[in-house]
């Protein structure tokens, strides 16, 4: 069970009136060497910019591997698990997609991302969906650019 089920719900008004705010910050993630190979191996992905540090580390300008730009935009699931509230009634929360991703940065290897979480938008669409939006900005530890920013949108069905 994800740790968000765990939270005290709020009531749907206390969740729109957080537009226009910052929710919260998540905990830093350690994308290691480890969590890189497994993802290429998940999604087929293995160019050696991912998985072979000695090579990354000649041929390109990031002087290490790094991770997918995929793999980094996963991590906001557990992210937003970590910051977003629940809904009083909700019964289930889907991905309905981005109208914005962008790659800003790369991560390198061994380095720790965390997301900062703007709710942008929350209207009802139908008295049982909530339409979502979250301004999502993927940092990286230590680093003045983030890795991505996102424009998130969700669909939150109620009972």
């Amino acid at each position: 069970m994800n740790e968000v089920w765990k939270k005290p719900p709020i009531s749907l008004e206390a969740y729109q009136s957080m537009v226009g705010h910052e929710v919260g910050v998540s905990s830093w993630h350690l994308v290691d060497q480890n969590r890189i190979d497994v993802y290429a191996d998940v999604i087929e992905d293995r160019q050696f910019i991912h998985i072979d540090p000695e090579r990354a580390k000649k041929e390109t300008p990031f002087g290490s591997t790094v991770a997918h730009g995929f793999l980094t935009m996963s991590l906001m699931s557990i992210m937003s698990y970590e910051v977003m509230p629940v809904i009083s009634g909700t019964t289930m929360g889907v991905n309905y997609g981005f109208d914005k991703l962008r790659f800003i940065s790369p991560v390198r290897a061994g380095s720790r991302v965390r997301g900062r979480f703007m709710l942008a938008e929350a209207k009802l669409r139908k008295p049982t969906e909530l339409l979502s939006r979250t301004n999502v900005t993927v940092e990286i530890e230590g680093e003045e650019k983030p890795a991505l920013v996102a424009d998130w949108i969700g669909l939150i069905f109620f009972a």
